[in-house]
């Protein structure tokens, strides 16, 4: 080592400049562990789902052709009962009525308030929010979105995306809950002698909002209460709840 490297690596610049490097680098290697803890929320659900899929296609065959026994009817391969209308049905059904939840509670969290709750905006921000604490348009930051920077429909459509979304969601899974429920109400009723339905005439009877609407008002009941219990309830480390210490009147605050 030369008198001058000697220096320059007892300079106490030099020591705070490969402390500092260091420092950042195990920040940056901290904050990008890779993709699986990145992500690990939604594979863990996506990973249940799955499961309980599988699972309700295996129990739901059983069922299926017990029943079939049962009333001297034909039984039904595993794989063709998962693309009948019997399966399809079940399906849909639970599908269209979680996307409804979430695309009503974004719409009425917009101007809708629960003072306490952390699923709730504080009191006195109701309404779309300004561009600037948006940060859209002429506010938008260097790493923002493209289209939340131009003004005009892009912004617009992108700024209501999620709601675009879930509502295309909810509405193609409601017209195949629909679909699947007609063809199997028709097959029941052509096994028992009865006249079947046009699909305009299933989806105005009973026994069709029978079935949506017990599965709409379990949803809204589900919602609803867990925005009232998080004022008063709390879960650590969650940040579907507030900290433990918060007021019970705190607002819009996540643990």
């Amino acid at each position: 080592m030369t008198k001058r490297a000697g220096r320059l690596a007892q300079s106490p610049v030099f020591e705070w400049t490969i402390w500092e490097t260091g420092r950042l680098g195990r920040a940056h290697a901290g904050s990008n562990p890779g993709f699986l803890s990145d992500h690990s929320l939604s594979l863990f659900f996506l990973a249940i789902f799955l499961a309980s899929l599988v699972g309700q296609a295996i129990a739901g065959h059983i069922l299926h052709n017990e029943e079939a026994l049962a009333h001297q009817g034909e039984e039904m391969s595993f794989w063709r009962y998962l693309v009948s209308s019997d399966f399809g049905n079940a399906v849909m059904e639970n599908w269209q009525s979680e996307y409804l939840q979430f695309m009503l509670f974004m719409l009425a969290t917009i101007w809708l308030i629960e003072r306490g709750s952390p699923e709730s905006k504080e009191p006195g921000k109701e309404g779309m929010e300004s561009d600037q604490k948006q940060k859209v348009g002429g506010h938008a930051e260097q790493d923002s979105p493209a289209w939340a920077k131009p003004r005009g429909i892009k912004t617009f459509v992108y700024s209501n995306s999620l709601l675009i979304v879930m509502s295309i969601i909810f509405l193609g899974s409601w017209f195949a809950q629909s679909v699947t429920g007609w063809t199997e109400f028709n097959a029941e009723q052509t096994d028992h002698g009865e006249q079947t339905l046009s699909w305009l005439s299933y989806i105005g009877s009973a026994n069709f909002w029978e079935a949506t609407l017990q599965n709409w008002q379990s949803e809204f009941l589900a919602v609803g209460s867990f925005v009232a219990i998080t004022v008063f309830l709390r879960q650590r480390g969650s940040p579907e709840s507030k900290p433990v210490g918060a007021p019970h009147e705190a607002t819009g605050v996540e643990g």
